[in-house]
């Protein structure tokens, strides 16, 4: 591939990312408008991924979607296992813990997967896609502000550091399983397994139902189409092209389309400091579309 095509397949990888990113950012709006009626997270979060599934599988090649039993556990239990405790973990720092400091402390992550990838040598992390971390880090402490302002009790410190770097783990982990087949196929198993997961928890806590209010069905409906169907069809397409690293770096995107869409659905307010957080985010994402200088032969 010449390079001019190889910037294009990264142009359009990134932008399948930030999709991604921008459908995952719609899940708290979107959560808080299905919860309103008083359905439980874990209902709601079972009625976005049992149907994503099923979505997913629509659009999965026939002939790959029956998977060995080993892998198809794995990406069951692994896979959408992983999901699920990702989310658990970090909403249960909300005990302790607002939604700004958790904000700010789970999009830690990509720092995460920059210092694994570093200490695993499995991918090679330049000055350019440092200085893209440094300010897409420095737009999220910029949008959802300092957690230090106050002190924080450290059980939410610490369950929001053990999300983030769950996810960084998760995040590698998805890029390999990916490879092993279609991402149509691993994003149906994926999803699969984090609607069980929380089906499971519903109907232990004894709140799964389906007598919902129009709005929260409509919640549904997106949290399953755009948040589900979209989000990891897009997110894992971006994800076999760029990698980990940069894959991270783009999908912090999510908490400026959060805000926006926050103001359009919830009547939040945007502030100075959130547009100025975005075009730093918007700064990183184009430094990374920069071709790399070659040193010339001598």
């Amino acid at each position: 591939m010449t390079a001019r095509g190889a910037a294009r397949g990264a142009a359009r990888a990134s932008a399948l990312v930030a999709l991604g990113a921008c459908c995952f950012g719609s899940i708290s709006v979107l959560t808080v408008v299905g919860t309103r009626d008083g359905t439980s997270l874990s209902t709601l979060l079972a009625w976005r991924y049992l149907p994503g599934a099923l979505l997913l599988l629509l659009v999965a090649p026939p002939s790959r979607a029956r998977l060995p039993l080993g892998q198809a556990a794995r990406l069951l239990v692994l896979g959408g296992a992983g999901q699920a405790a990702v989310s658990f973990v970090s909403l249960s720092a909300l005990r302790w813990i607002p939604a700004g400091a958790l904000g700010f402390l789970f999009y830690t992550y990509p720092t995460w997967v920059a210092v694994l990838a570093v200490v695993r040598r499995t991918e090679h992390v330049d000055r350019r896609r440092v200085a893209a971390l440094a300010l897409s880090f420095g737009g999220i402490a910029l949008m959802v502000g300092s957690p230090w302002a106050a002190p924080l009790p450290w059980q939410g410190v610490a369950l929001a550091l053990a999300a983030a770097f769950g996810y960084a783990l998760y995040v590698p982990y998805l890029h390999r399983i990916e490879s092993e087949t279609t991402p149509a196929v691993a994003s149906t198993y994926v999803t699969a397994g984090a609607g069980l997961a929380f089906l499971g928890a519903a109907i232990a806590d004894g709140t799964f139902g389906v007598a919902f209010a129009p709005a929260t069905w409509a919640a549904v409906a997106g949290l399953a189409l755009l948040c589900t169907f979209v989000a990891f069809l897009a997110f894992l397409r971006g994800l076999a092209t760029l990698g980990p690293v940069r894959t991270a770096i783009v999908s912090t995107v999510e908490p400026f389309w959060t805000s926006v869409l926050g103001v359009a659905l919830l009547g939040q307010p945007l502030s100075a400091t959130t547009l100025v957080g975005g075009a730093l985010i918007g700064t990183a994402v184009l430094l990374l579309q920069l071709p790399t200088r070659e040193r010339a032969a001598a």
